[in-house]
């Protein structure tokens, strides 16, 4: 059996420890590391926040546990069966990230609009206080379609790429961006290192999720989207995944949004009609496809090596 063909039956396991058991209720290791993170940017903010500093800080924060993972992947020969499917099942978000998109839908689509408001701002960095109902489905449609990526295809690719350790890498490498990669005075230079990580790893993951989005939906829209749209989005990895997502499911996104106090105009994503609650379903849809084809294009590349290996 080949090492590919082993990564694809713990990625198949991985997945299914997702969909069967979903976040971890307490405890959740990515909640701790936050926490570990916050501890060490204190440390080191006392010798400085340059750039360098910023750098030292995250090394400080993930190197450990990356260490730890190779430590117990080496524990013994079978240890990394074990190892791998925990960490993809503790790093991999689909099922949390249909179900926080879906808690926001179901009160929208009852006319709650202050529930709804409350649930979107769970899983969104904007100020959703004053949001409408198109606001709030806007809000919900555009995480669900960017944490795609970040939650689901990009950990997918890069356990593909470096198995549980790969996985764990993007995730530690993707929280640390959400917590530090702010363009604000505190984590300008700070957080450089951690902006700058993270979209090296995601660059390519960010390209395959927008390329799914548009092969599982309107593709020629997703694709016009994509090549038009995306250009004009500050975050390089960010734009392709949510204008083809939008174009995709022909919804116009984008726009007006207040974050830290102050109203930002984005450029828009996707062309149609303003989305409602259907468009946050839609998107889990989406998603939810797209890791199904993913699971089966890598099965169909594990029995291709092993023909080809026999």
């Amino acid at each position: 059996m080949s090492v590919f063909t082993l990564l694809v039956l713990k990625l198949a396991a991985g997945i299914a420890c997702d969909r069967l058991f979903g976040e971890v209720p307490r405890f959740h290791p990515l909640v701790g590391f936050g926490r570990w993170a916050k501890a060490v940017e204190r440390g080191v903010r006392r010798i400085g926040d340059s750039r360098a500093a910023g750098a030292l800080a995250w090394l400080l924060a993930v190197g450990p546990w990356l260490a730890l993972a190779w430590l117990l992947r080496a524990a013994h020969p079978q240890a990394h069966w074990v190892v791998d499917v925990a960490l993809l099942y503790f790093t991999l978000g689909a099922r949390s990230l249909a179900e926080h998109g879906e808690a926001v839908a179901a009160p929208l689509a009852a006319g709650d609009l202050g529930a709804a408001r409350t649930r979107v701002g769970w899983i969104v960095s904007r100020d959703t206080t004053a949001l409408d109902a198109t606001g709030v489905a806007r809000a919900g449609t555009e995480s669900v379609l960017e944490n795609g990526n970040d939650a689901v295809f990009g950990t997918l690719f890069w356990f593909l790429v470096g198995g549980g350790a790969g996985a764990l890498l993007f995730r530690l490498a993707n929280t640390l961006d959400a917590m530090w990669g702010y363009r604000t005075p505190r984590y300008l230079a700070f957080g450089w290192a951690a902006a700058r990580i993270d979209d090296v790893l995601n660059a390519l993951p960010a390209r395959l999720t927008a390329l799914t989005y548009a092969l599982l939906g309107r593709t020629r829209c997703a694709l016009n989207c994509w090549r038009q749209q995306a250009p004009a989005w500050d975050s390089p990895n960010a734009g392709p995944v949510m204008a083809a997502g939008a174009g995709a499911l022909g919804v116009a996104l984008g726009g007006a949004a207040i974050y830290h106090g102050k109203e930002e105009i984005r450029p828009p994503l996707g062309e149609g009609a303003a989305p409602d609650a259907g468009a946050i379903r839609a998107a889990i849809a989406l998603v939810q496809r797209g890791m199904l084809l993913w699971l089966a294009l890598a099965a169909l590349a594990a029995v291709a090596l092993e023909q080809f290996g026999a």
